[in-house]
């Protein structure tokens, strides 16, 4: 498993926080996320699942990620 922090933009309630985690636990080889507003820690199956394809996903939710 490898666990990717991110540093994310454009949430500002609850609603984005549910919204965000709802859309990274549907992605293939996700193991777990914890999403906070600002962040987002996913821990994943990098088999099934990388890096850029979970940044392309927050961004297509409407979220900017930052680092």
């Amino acid at each position: 498993m490898t666990e990717l922090k991110l540093i994310i933009g454009g949430m500002s309630c609850q609603h984005c926080v549910a919204s965000l985690k709802n859309v990274l636990d549907k992605l293939t080889g996700i193991h777990s996320s914890d999403v906070e507003i600002g962040s987002a820690t996913v821990t994943y199956d990098e088999n099934l699942m990388n890096a850029i394809l979970i940044i392309s996903a927050i961004k297509d939710a409407g979220y900017q990620v930052v680092s």
